[in-house]
């Protein structure tokens, strides 16, 4: 099997070549202005997929209000879209990063749909440098579908880690690598060359949990999940770890 893996891996990249060719004289950035709303459409039918397993994810964000009240403040790292909003307490402070300025037309949209929020600005950062964020400065940090396409997850979750207070969360729902043995774990490695490009740098062969788990959070409370979608992006984790 890891013969043909290769063998298919290679021949996907041999495909995958006009496409490099883009990247590499510099026309890979018109995709990045078309990138965000192909998934505002995809983010729809994935937020209808996973409505249930997003609500009872969030349904506990009020308990990471600092003590003493006042608004819960939310960083979301790689927000695109906004989908993630319809899921948050009412009256909580949304601070939105994302290094695409071209998702903050469909950002704004979400904004007007959901005036239950408070959105406090966007800002234009990796997930691996979000300096402009002060330390220790929000209840929550969130982030779905976006540890797939960073450069670095540790580094990212060192950010993450370095934003929130103490006794904070780091909540995340993310697609990961599957278990070695079946046919999803095959096809995902195979098809990732073409998969990278299409999908703006999302990488399907992620054991992100591995990552998570040695990120230096107190307590991390994690579940793999199959989620009911195309089998490449079945194998989820979800869940949320403690500062």
């Amino acid at each position: 099997m890891s013969f043909l893996m290769n063998f298919f891996t290679f021949l996907v990249k041999v495909l995958t070549l006009p496409v490099q060719l883009i990247e590499a004289v510099g026309l890979y950035g018109i995709y990045k202005r078309v990138f965000p709303f192909l998934m505002y459409r995809v983010s729809a039918t994935y937020n209808k997929k996973m409505h249930d397993k997003k609500r009872d994810l969030f349904s506990s964000l009020p308990e990471f209000n600092k003590p003493g009240g006042g608004p819960l403040n939310i960083l979301e790292i790689g927000c695109g879209t906004g989908t993630n909003f319809p899921f948050y307490p009412s009256g909580c402070k949304i601070t939105c990063t994302d290094p695409n300025p071209h998702f903050q037309k469909f950002l704004q949209k979400s904004v007007a749909d959901n005036d239950h929020l408070t959105f406090e600005r966007f800002v234009v950062a990796s997930g691996e440098d979000m300096g402009s964020i002060e330390d220790e400065s929000v209840d929550a940090v969130v982030s779905t579908l976006v540890l797939c396409t960073v450069n670095n997850v540790s580094q990212t979750l060192r950010e993450a880690h370095r934003i929130l207070r103490p006794g904070g969360a780091f909540y995340f729902m993310e697609h990961v690598l599957a278990d070695p043995s079946s046919w999803t774990y095959f096809f995902q490695h195979v098809l990732q060359p073409a998969w990278y490009y299409f999908g703006d740098g999302c990488v399907l062969t992620r054991a992100t949990w591995e990552d998570l788990e040695a990120a230096g959070f107190s307590e991390i409370k994690l579940r793999h999940i199959e989620a009911p979608l195309t089998f490449m992006i079945k194998p989820h984790i979800i869940g949320y770890a403690i500062k």
